[in-house]
């Protein structure tokens, strides 16, 4: 059973996350919060698998709520990304990807699923508009090395910025499928990553790639 958070200071809109995710037979809600603050509490009093947190809300943000809540749970961003300009950030701090708010339901639950089994949500899509965030705050860049990073893994972690899936890498680079979950395996760990959505943060903070590319 995977433990659900539903963190938004809309009450219909947590209502209706609710139903949905209670309609799963493998899927459960154990905790509701109104505000940043709540959720943070309620996250480590509860211990869900993964927290859908919204951005905006009362008392602290879900950015920062992310980060307090650091590795006690995913949390997936649940956002209207043009009205957010903090989803660079949010996954930063920690969330393990983002979807948008008219995300259809079956969308909304796979990618529960996907979160809680450890992987990032980045579909190509996504991760176009987070290079074109990235693109208008020039400023927010940090400076990190890929110090002890292998040409290709350079390589892999190149196309991951861009938005390919594993079995796309694997195909562009004519390795096995194999091949790719290792280099991907390798990559985490030199670059203190948690998760794909991680790695494509450090490609662009590395300067490997920009929005331009």
């Amino acid at each position: 059973m995977i433990r659900v958070l539903v963190a938004d200071d809309q009450a219909l809109l947590r209502g209706s996350f609710k139903v949905l995710v209670d309609s799963e037979p493998d899927l459960e809600v154990v905790g509701e919060a109104a505000t940043g603050t709540e959720a943070v509490a309620v996250t480590l009093e509860t211990c869900p698998d993964v927290v859908l947190m919204d951005v905006r809300m009362p008392e602290m943000d879900g950015i920062e709520a992310t980060r307090r809540i650091g590795g006690a749970a995913r949390v997936l961003i649940v956002t209207m990304f043009d009205l957010d300009a903090y989803v660079y950030d949010a996954l930063r701090a920690g969330a393990s990807g983002f979807l948008l708010k008219d995300t259809p339901p079956a969308d909304l639950i796979k990618a529960i699923r996907v979160v809680a089994a450890g992987d990032a949500l980045l579909a190509p899509a996504v991760t176009r508009r987070l290079i074109e965030e990235f693109a208008r705050t020039p400023a927010s860049p940090r400076v990190r090395g890929l110090d002890g990073v292998t040409e290709r893994e350079r390589e892999v972690l190149t196309l991951i910025a861009r938005g390919l899936a594993n079995a796309e890498i694997a195909q562009h680079l004519q390795v096995t499928l194999a091949t790719v979950k290792t280099h991907i395996g390798h990559l985490l760990h030199k670059l203190d990553a948690r998760d794909r959505a991680q790695l494509v943060i450090a490609a662009y903070e590395s300067g490997l790639v920009s929005a331009a590319c």
